[in-house]
C-alpha cells in the first residue's frame, strides 16, 4: 500500500469517528512496507494530534501477523496495552537488587557448603537461586507448580498456569490448525483456562504453523526430552503471565500462515510468520527458564510491542546469527516500559549478535556467560539503559569483534550519553566493555546494603547447568 494512500485513509478516518479510527489503525496491521506504514502514521498525527494515545500504539502494530483483523484481536491489543501500564516498574533498580541478593545469598551458602554441591559426586547442584529454589527436591514432579514460584527479576510475577489443572501432551502431531486434536501441544495452549501442560513421553514436534500460546500457561518439558523443531516457532502475543521451561527449540522456519485457531472460541487468518524461535509479542509477565535455542529464520528470542516484565534464565543459546532482540522499531516509544531480565543464560559459540540488542528499555543482564562471538555480545539503539553485572565476556580471536558493546543509529556524542554499566564483569581475550553515561547520574540503589551480584569469575559455575536439563520423577533434577 503505498505512502499517500495510507495517509489519505488515516485522514478520512479522523473525519468520521473514533471508532472508524480503530478499524483503519488495526488493517494497517496487515499492511506490508513497515517502514512506509510508519512514516504515513508519524506524518498524519504531525498534522492532526486527534489521535488518542492507544489507538497510536496500535497504529504502529505493523508486523503482528494478523492478516485479517477482527475485534478479538482488537480487544487483545487494548487489553496488552493496559497490561504493559500495569507491571511496568518505575524504579527498575530495585527489582535488579532483589535479584542481586538472591544470588549473593546463594554463593555464601555454596561456600559454606562446597561438599554438598557436588554435580561430580551424582548430589544436586543448584548453582544459582531460580534453580535452588526447586532443583534439588525429588518430589519436583508430583509439585509442578512449585516451580512458579521460583522466578526471579522482572519476569518475577509470572506464574504461569498455577493454580490450574495439569494438561498432559500425548500425541505430537500438528496436523489440524483450524481444530486441534485432543492431546497435542496446539489444543493445550489453545485453552482459555490456567493449565500446566506438561508430556506423557520423550517427543519431536514439528509445528506446521505458529504456535499461538493463550495467557495463564506453562508449557513444562522437565521428565521428557521435548524438542520443537524443524517448523514455526512459538507466538506469545497480547498475552500475560506464560512460563516456557525445560525444552529444546531449533530449526525454525517462517511458515505461511492461514486460518489459525488460537482460542477454544476464535480462528482467525495469520500471515506468514517472522521464524523466530520464541515471539513476545505486547505481552507481560513472561519467563523464559533452562532452555536450548539455536538455528532459527530470524531470532531466537524476540520481544516488542511494548512487552515488558520478561526473564530470560538458564538458557543455552548457540549457532544462531541474531539471540535476542529486545524492542524491533526505531518509532515505537512505547518500548521504554520494556524491562527485561537476562540471567544464568550461557551464549555459546557460533552466535553472532544481541545478547541482547535493546531498543528503548531497560535490561538488566546479570552473570551470563559469554564464549567468542562473531560481531559484538550486548547492542542498543534509541538509548536504553544496560545493566551488566558479573558477567564473563570470553571474545573471539578476531581483533575485530573485541567490544562487548555496539551503539547504533546513533552519533557518537548521543551514544556516550546512554547509560550503559559494567559492574563485576571478567573480560578474557581482549574483551573490552564500553561503558557510558554521565558518571553524576549513575544508576542509584534504592538500598544500602544491597550486594552486588557475584564476580564474572563464578560464571563458569552458576551456568554449568544452563540449558533443557536431564529430569526424572522421583529424583533431584
Amino acid at each position: 500500500m503505498e505512502f499517500a494512500r495510507l495517509r489519505l485513509i488515516l485522514l478520512f478516518s479522523l473525519a468520521t469517528s473514533i471508532h472508524r479510527v480503530w478499524r483503519i489503525s488495526l488493517i494497517l496491521m496487515m499492511c506490508g512496507g513497515r517502514q512506509r506504514a510508519e512514516e504515513a502514521i508519524n506524518t498524519t498525527i504531525q498534522t492532526y494530534d486527534l489521535i488518542p494515545k492507544a489507538i497510536i500504539n496500535v497504529l504502529i502494530c505493523i508486523r503482528t501477523h494478523v492478516a485479517e483483523v477482527d475485534e478479538v484481536w482488537r480487544r487483545r491489543a487494548e487489553e496488552a496495552m493496559q497490561t504493559t501500564e500495569q507491571y511496568y516498574d518505575p524504579n527498575p533498580v530495585a527489582v535488579a537488587n532483589h535479584l542481586n541478593m538472591k544470588v549473593q545469598d546463594l554463593s555464601k551458602q555454596a561456600i559454606a557448603k562446597r561438599g554438598l554441591l557436588n554435580a561430580e559426586s551424582g548430589q544436586c547442584a543448584a548453582t544459582n537461586p531460580i534453580d535452588k529454589c526447586w532443583r534439588c527436591k525429588e518430589n519436583w514432579a508430583e509439585d509442578r507448580q512449585a516451580l512458579a514460584g521460583c522466578a526471579l527479576g522482572f519476569g518475577s510475577k509470572a506464574t504461569g498456569g498455577k493454580g490450574g489443572k495439569i494438561y498432559e501432551v500425548t500425541d505430537p502431531s500438528d496436523n489440524d490448525m483450524e481444530n486441534p486434536k485432543v492431546g497435542t501441544l496446539r489444543h493445550a495452549v489453545i485453552q482459555k483456562e490456567p493449565l500446566w501442560i506438561i508430556f506423557a513421553k520423550d517427543m519431536n514436534i514439528k509445528l506446521q504453523q505458529e504456535l499461538i500460546v493463550q495467557g495463564s500457561k506453562t508449557i513444562d518439558g522437565r521428565g521428557a526430552k521435548v524438542h520443537i523443531a524443524n517448523g514455526a516457532g512459538i507466538m506469545l502475543q497480547f498475552v500475560k503471565n506464560v512460563i516456557i521451561h525445560g525444552i529444546h527449540i531449533h530449526n525454525i522456519s517462517p511458515c505461511s500462515g492461514g486460518m489459525i485457531r488460537d482460542s477454544v472460541d476464535h480462528v482467525g487468518k495469520r500471515g506468514q510468520s517472522d521464524g523466530d524461535a520464541v515471539s513476545i509479542f505486547g505481552s507481560s509477565n513472561i519467563w523464559l527458564d533452562h532452555l536450548t535455542l539455536s538455528q532459527a529464520h530470524d531470532g531466537l528470542i524476540d520481544a516488542i510491542q511494548a512487552s515488558t516484565a520478561i526473564t530470560i534464565s538458564n538458557c543455552h543459546l548457540s549457532n544462531h546469527d541474531k539471540a535476542i532482540l529486545l524492542g524491533a522499531s526505531d518509532t515505537f516509544t512505547e518500548d521504554k516500559k520494556m524491562q527485561v531480565t537476562v540471567a544464568f543464560n550461557r551464549f555459546d559459540k557460533g552466535l553472532v549478535q544481541r545478547m541482547p540488542c535493546v531498543r528503548f528499555g531497560f535490561a538488566h543482564v546479570v552473570n551470563n556467560d559469554y564464549n567468542q562471538w562473531e560481531m559484538y555480545a550486548i547492542g542498543g539503539l534509541q538509548g536504553p539503559t544496560i545493566l551488566s553485572q558479573g558477567n564473563r565476556f570470553f571474545a573471539s580471536n578476531n581483533q575485530n569483534a573485541k567490544e562487548v558493546t555496539k551503539r547504533m543509529n546513533c552519533s557518537p556524542e548521543e551514544g556516550k550519553s546512554w547509560i550503559w554499566r559494567s559492574e563485576g564483569d571478567v573480560l578474557l581475550n581482549g574483551a573490552y566493555f564500553n561503558s557510558s553515561g554521565d558518571p553524576k547520574k549513575q544508576i542509584q540503589y534504592q538500598m544500602d546494603d544491597v550486594i552486588k551480584p557475584e564476580s564474572g569469575t563464578e560464571v563458569e559455575r552458576i551456568t554449568k547447568f544452563a540449558g533443557a536439563l536431564v529430569c526424572k520423577p522421583g529424583q533431584e533434577c
